[in-house]
């Protein structure tokens, strides 16, 4: 056992990583893991923090080890946002957590996962911190490529890249550690093209492969701009009732915690203190609420693209196997009726819909233009 078992497909990675934990010469103050969603990112994070923390260099069963994989070691800090960005005031407190030592452990380990998610206000909090932290602090920030991440940030960082697993190894780790049936594994890491968390969740979940069904059903009941208007509505509705599926719960225990511990609970009226922080807490879990929603229309985006990529492959006679493979009436049938120029053009159109996305347009507006492109031209 070894607390690198999770993060699949990364060799030369985990050779670089553990190389640093043993070799101070290979060892810095700040790195920058980068790579595609799904490419498990914090995972490595994790089983880096791990490995600097364990005596034996990451066995992962020691305390160290488990204390970091579980997010309860001391000397672990890991940042994560559900926001659209992290803002200053949580990256502030970490400045002077940064020149801590070390309270249990070897090393002070803060991990901040999407850091492309820090803007101007808060990757400038962090840089300093970044640049000149204690002797036994190490920063990890994680991000889809070095170009999401401040330049200021980049530059103070030793990048290491992440790839693509193979989808072999994926559904070989569905089956160790999940026990799930060889068959349906390898389906779901197909599916979710090698995203680790995405082929759990479509091996474990029928509901979860319902709505991946229904997402990739739009392409072809999409035959004029009426029917491409309904289709996008029917997916930000989706998204919609998905964001709140998965926050609804943990909103209304947050509430109930916040009203608990200021002694307002079951209150008729709320004092305006009590309301100012009520009134805070909303806001946090709205921003959160945004940001599942615009997670699950980009995942629905990217199903698409996979589908109209299984398209182009049919159209090209290209020998490859398809990402869809349960799907594949539906990909021949799109293929037969229409060309690769105009597959192409929808997955561009696919395309500017997630960069409309990450800009902030109304989802609405961005997966209309987004359906009327896919309509067939006559």
């Amino acid at each position: 056992m070894s607390v690198w078992d999770e993060v699949v497909g990364q060799e030369p990675t985990v050779e670089v990583l553990r190389t640093a934990v043993v070799d101070p010469s290979a060892m810095t103050h700040a790195w920058l893991l980068t790579g595609p969603p799904g490419s498990g990112r914090s995972n490595a994070a994790r089983a880096f923090a791990a490995a600097l923390q364990c005596v034996d260099g990451g066995c992962g069963h020691c305390h160290d080890c488990l204390t970091t994989l579980h997010g309860t070691h001391p000397d672990v800090t890991v940042v994560a946002t559900e926001g659209v960005f992290i803002r200053a005031e949580v990256a502030r407190p970490l400045v002077e957590l940064a020149q801590r030592s070390p309270s249990q452990g070897r090393w002070r380990v803060i991990i901040v996962e999407d850091a492309d998610r820090l803007n101007d206000t808060s990757g400038n909090a962090l840089l300093k911190a970044i640049e000149e932290p204690a002797p036994r602090t190490v920063w990890v920030l994680c991000a889809p490529s070095p170009q999401d991440v401040l330049v200021t940030l980049r530059s103070r960082s030793r990048s290491v890249a992440l790839r693509v697993p193979p989808v072999d190894a994926v559904a070989a780790l569905l089956v160790s550690r999940d026990g799930i049936e060889p068959s349906v594994a390898a389906v779901a890491a197909r599916a979710a093209q090698s995203h680790v968390g995405i082929a759990r969740r479509l091996a474990r979940d029928p509901q979860a492969r319902a709505r991946r069904d229904a997402v990739l059903s739009v392409a072809a009941r999409i035959r004029g701009v009426g029917d491409a208007v309904l289709a996008a509505g029917d997916l930000v509705a989706t998204a919609q009732a998905d964001a709140k599926a998965a926050t609804e719960e943990r909103d209304a225990d947050e509430r109930a915690s916040l009203l608990r511990s200021l002694g307002a609970e079951g209150a008729a009226a709320l004092p305006p203190a009590v309301r100012s922080q009520v009134k805070t807490l909303e806001e946090e879990q709205k921003r959160r609420a945004t940001r599942a929603q615009r997670d699950v229309l980009d995942r629905a985006m990217v199903d698409l693209l996979s589908l109209y990529r299984d398209v182009l492959v049919v159209q090209l006679g290209a020998q490859v196997e398809l990402v869809n493979v349960e799907h594949g009436d539906d990909v021949r049938a799109l293929a037969s009726a229409s060309t690769a120029e105009q597959t192409l053009r929808r997955m561009d159109a696919v395309g500017q819909a997630r960069t409309r996305l990450a800009g902030n347009v109304a989802p609405l507006l961005a997966v209309e233009a987004m359906t009327i492109a896919l309509r067939p031209q006559g």
